[in-house]
Order: C-alpha cells, then structure tokens, then sequence
C-alpha cells in the first residue's frame, strides 16, 4: 500500500467511475502472483502448460477481434491539435476524457480491479520513472509484473512524490467500435479501453515508455527512444555499447541477441543484450549520453522466432513465459509456432481454441502472435542490465529495409546529418518472388507510431540534444542488411554475421579505420570489414558498399515530399542537410 495522496484520490476516483467489485494492490510477492494464476486457471483465462518442459510457463488466448496494436483508434490528447502533429491521431482532451468515461463507466462492476505500482527502469534509478496501472485483468498483472519493476519497493522510491503516470485499464466488452488508446502527454495519464491485447493494455510498454516517456524528455531534456541496446565485448574484454532503431520487420530483437560468428567466438568476442526495444538516454556527469532499457522483460512476436534465427530469444521463453494467440499442443502440452520448427503438432489447438490440422493449410498461430518473457532469462542478457546509471552509448545505428538504395552502412557526417538520416529512415515493401520494389514507407527513427507529440519539435529536439553533447555525441550511422540482386535475393548473409559491419562501426568511432567520402556520408573501404571464416567476396561486398546518385536524386524528392508534412516546424537544420545533399548529388 502507500499513503501518497495524489495517488490515493486517484484510485478513489477511478473507483467511483468503474465500480469495482473488490480492490487488490499488487505487491510484487511471488505468492500473490500464484494465488493469481491459480484464479486465472480457473476462468480459463490462463492455461497451465507443462511444467516440466515449460517451467512457470502459461498459455493465454485474446477474444479474435482483439489481435494486435490499434493505431486508427490510438490518440494523442494534447491540449492543442497543432502539438499531436501530422503524424499522430488527435482528440481534444476534454472530449476524450469524456468519452473515456462514459465507455468505462461501471465497467468493473462484478470484476476486481487491481492495482498495479510499476518502475520503468531499475527501481530508485535516476533515469526512471513511476506508473500505477489500474487494471481488471490478471492477464495485464501477470504481464506488467514480466515487462516491468512491480511491487511496494515501487511505493517506496514515489513516497510523496506527484511525478508519476496514471493509466486506467477497461476491458469493458474487448467492443472493437469503442476500442480507443488514449495518452495525455499533459495529465502524464493513459487509458485503454475495451483491449485485452498487450499492445493495448500494458500500458507501460510503448504507450508509457515512448508515447508518454518521448514527450516527458522533451520537457526535460532526455531522450526515450524505439531502441535495442548492445554490448560488444572485444577480445580484450572492453565493451562498447550501441543503440539502434529499426522499423518493423528489419531484425531489431535478432540484433539485440546477437551471437557472434565461430570466426569470431574463436577469438573471444561477445555480444551483450541490454535490451530489445526501448531506449531512454540522458546525459551523464561526465557529458557523454547514457542509456536504460526501462523494460523488465521482452514482449516479442512469436513466429519466425527459432533455433536459427534467434537461439536466445528462444531460450528467453524456456521459463516463466506468457504465450499468448500461438497454437497448443494439446498431445504435450506445450506451444509451437510457424517457424518454430518443421514438425507442426499432430493433436493441437490454434490460437482461436479450435481444433487444428496443419495439413488444411491454415496457420495455427496468429501471426502477431506473442511471448512476454523476463530478460533475466535470456543467455547473453548484460551483466549491465540492472545498472541504474545506465551504459555509455558510443554509437547510434539506424536501418531500414531498401532493395538499392542506401549501402550496407554508411556513417554521417555529423550529429546533424545524423538526425538528417534518422529523420529520413524507410523501409520498402517487396514482392520477393519477382523482386518487383513497392512504396517506400517513411518511418523517423522507427518513433512514426511512437512519438507524443510533434514530429517536428522531436526533430528538433534530437537537435538540440546533438548541441549538448557537443563533441562527446556519439557518431551516427545507417545500415541496411536487406540489399537485393536482380533476382530478388538478399545478398548480405545478416543474422550473426552483422557483427561484422557493428565492428567497423566500432572501429570508425574508435578512428582505427579510414572511410570513403560520398553523397551521403562516409562508407567503408571493403577491406576494413572482417569478412574471415564467411563465403562472401570482397567484389561482392563492394556493390552492396555503392551509392548510387540516381537513385538518390529521387530518394531526395521523395524526403522534400515527406518533409512537407511538417511545416514550419521542420527544423532549418533539416532542411540545410538536404539542400546539402542535393547539391552533393549535383541535383
């Protein structure tokens, strides 16, 4: 419990809102949680799996029309239209508030509602912050008690303190009509209604970490950013830390538990998980900018995730996982996947509870299907990870997924023309059995669903950030493992083998190797990457290592365009850097 008086009238008032049944605050206790699974086992909203192969592990289904993150129906209310931007979804805060209420009003009625005190980041940390979620269900408990810090040592680090975020969860009837995810970047308050889905209700995911968090640190002068954090070892044992943001589907979580190539194991190289998906930086005493993963856990997209492609992501589920929309395999009782393995489950269950034959053709997991997995479970977690001061970040990496356009890597110029190629980053969608190259999809720094408030003042603020550093900024790059052939086959092998390129941006930051000036920044010379122990030609290195003008003289069109979204508020910074290009292109 706690005697915070800000929070107290809160949960009062939420209270004679949705008119709960009972009252529970979570304490953290390992025996409260049980006698919570026990109730959930009950109504059948958890299944127990087996416990000898899946250890504290369990089985959750979502009702079919509550699948995924909601971003037509998720709102930034912020006191102004002009502050949500172009790029988010507004609703005047007033209104919303009101229709919020009328949704949630007496919704708890014959339910519980619980109360859930929660530390993004290492509780007492000075880069984290406090969140009370009040929820009516023990699926989000379980989950919040994986993804985040939960329990009284939380009450104890907020005592009196008015800092903090409220969110209000409702799960009302899951009606997809009146679903809304609305953040009030003002109030520091969220609420979810009529959502079961962990995008929607774990409410210190992205919508407190990167909605709440991105426009917290503009105000104060930090940074929350949609960001893995790595380590890498070198032989000598030191360790250099990198944050990076991909978009969708471009091998963040694969990156972020990277296992060094043999070649490179020999020699002793590791690579550390800090963490897979969110970023708060700030800068330290010693002016360099330090990072926190303020997650407890991995909320990762089951299919695809296997032995192969992410042996410690896999090993991550082994214990004390939620499963949630995969396939049961009701022969074991265990999960399984697409992607999983080539031996689909005989006598199984798919993600909706029916009765599933592989054979038929239909997938029996969905395919944003889920595990929430602690981080204290993964094999190369970092003995960092519970640093509340966080680790020092040498370089920044951005990427996308282009079939010509952007090299394998290349570093920017400087911190402004970093922000330049983060603001600019994009992935394409390709029809891989022609190769056919689709829409280019815009997507700064992976933050375009994320940001809590204008895209333009974001920019800026990046800027901003960049004068603060001054020359203890971190260099800034761009990377790109999805290069095409004529054929429509990726020609950069990936996985693992992206140490490679992660060294040389190691090197560039360290000014152990020289780079070719181009357009668009600085490239390798192919010599300066390893490429030891892989069957890769040094000529083919080479081509995917090329930048071609053409095809960036319309990349520049298609960035004029994107920046007219913005306005006056796009950064004057910004609009140097291209004009800075196309001259450099001769455009």
């Amino acid at each position: 419990m706690t005697s915070n008086k800000s929070v107290l009238n809160w949960i009062e008032e939420m209270k004679n809102l949705v008119n709960p049944d009972h009252v529970v605050f979570i304490d953290g206790t390992e025996e409260q949680r049980e006698q919570l699974r026990a109730q959930a086992m009950q109504t059948g909203e958890l299944i127990k799996l087996n416990q000898e192969k899946l250890p504290g592990c369990y089985l959750h289904r979502t009702a079919v029309n509550d699948v995924a993150r909601v971003e037509d129906r998720t709102f930034i209310c912020s006191r102004k239209q002009e502050n949500a931007g172009p790029t988010n979804n507004w609703k005047d805060p007033k209104e919303a508030y009101k229709m919020l209420y009328d949704i949630a009003r007496g919704s708890y009625v014959g339910r519980t509602m619980y109360v859930i005190p929660y530390s993004m980041g290492p509780v007492g940390s000075p880069f984290s912050k406090i969140g009370v979620e009040l929820t009516d269900s023990i699926y989000v408990v379980l989950n919040m008690c994986i993804m985040t810090r939960v329990g009284d040592a939380v009450w104890e680090a907020l005592g009196d303190s008015e800092d903090w975020v409220k969110g209000l969860h409702a799960k009302c009837d899951i009606d997809s009509e009146k679903r809304y995810i609305c953040h009030f970047p003002e109030d520091n308050t969220i609420i979810s209604v009529n959502s079961g889905y962990g995008g929607n209700v774990l409410l210190g995911k992205k919508c407190f970490a990167l909605r709440i968090a991105s426009y917290l640190g503009w105000q104060e002068g930090w940074m929350a950013e949609h960001m893995l954090i790595l380590g890498l070892e070198n032989p000598k044992g030191e360790v250099k830390y990198i944050a990076a943001a991909f978009p969708s589907a471009c091998g963040k979580t694969n990156l972020a538990m990277l296992i060094p190539p043999e070649h490179f194991q020999k020699q002793g190289y590791k690579v550390w998980c800090v963490g897979d998906d969110i970023a708060w930086m700030r800068i330290g005493p010693d002016g360099r900018l330090w990072a926190v993963n303020p997650e407890n856990g991995f909320f990762g997209v089951a299919p695809g995730t296997n032995a192969k492609s992410n042996p410690n992501a896999l090993a991550s589920t082994r214990q004390g996982t939620i499963f949630t929309n995969v396939v049961h395999n009701v022969a074991d009782n265990t999960v399984w996947w697409e992607g999983l393995d080539k031996n689909p489950p005989k006598n199984a269950v798919n993600w909706k509870g029916e009765p599933w034959d592989a054979s038929k053709g239909e997938k029996g997991a969905h395919p944003n299907s889920r595990f929430t997995a602690p981080a204290k479970n993964c094999p190369c977690i970092s003995p960092e990870f519970e640093n509340g001061a966080g680790v020092p970040i040498s370089a920044i990496v951005f990427g996308g997924r282009r079939a010509k356009t952007a090299p394998l890597v290349y570093q920017s110029k400087d911190w402004n023309n970093g922000v330049f190629v983060g603001s600019i980053m994009a992935s394409e969608t390709t029809a891989a059995a022609t190769g056919a190259v689709g829409v280019v999809r815009r997507d700064p720094m992976a933050m375009l669903p994320f940001c809590g408030y204008h895209m333009g003042d974001y920019f800026q603020h990046w800027i901003d950030m960049g004068k603060k550093l001054g020359d203890k900024a971190p260099k800034i790059f761009n990377v790109n493992w999805f290069r095409l052939d004529d054929e429509g086959n990726f020609i950069w092998p990936g996985f693992g083998d992206n140490m490679r390129v992660l060294n040389w941006i190691i090197d560039r930051c360290e000014g152990k190797v020289d780079a070719r000036e181009t357009p668009i920044g600085y490239v390798p010379y192919a010599k300066d990457i390893d490429l030891s122990g892989l069957d890769f030609s040094v000529e083919t290195l080479e081509k995917i290592l090329e930048v071609d003008p053409e095809l960036w003289k319309a990349e520049a069109d298609g960035i004029e365009e994107f920046y007219q979204k913005f306005g006056g508020r796009l950064p004057a910074e910004l609009k140097t850097e291209l004009a800075g290009l196309k001259e450099r292109l001769g455009k």
